[in-house]
């Protein structure tokens, strides 16, 4: 008999190593790209399973 999983949940943990605090003013301008390029990937991901939701 196949087993099919709906649903998965992964939980993480992050902790913050003493050496990133001191790079924080250069690092601030990286940090806002970074989290721009993120935020884009998840929406195209998104957009994408509702893409493959509405095929069905």
């Amino acid at each position: 008999m196949p087993l099919e999983i709906k649903e998965i949940v992964i939980t993480a943990s992050v902790v913050a190593t003493p050496g990133a605090a001191s790079t924080a003013g250069q690092g601030s301008t990286v940090t806002t790209t970074n989290k721009a390029e993120i935020i884009a990937e998840c929406v195209e991901q998104v957009l994408e399973i509702l893409r493959e939701k509405n095929e069905r």
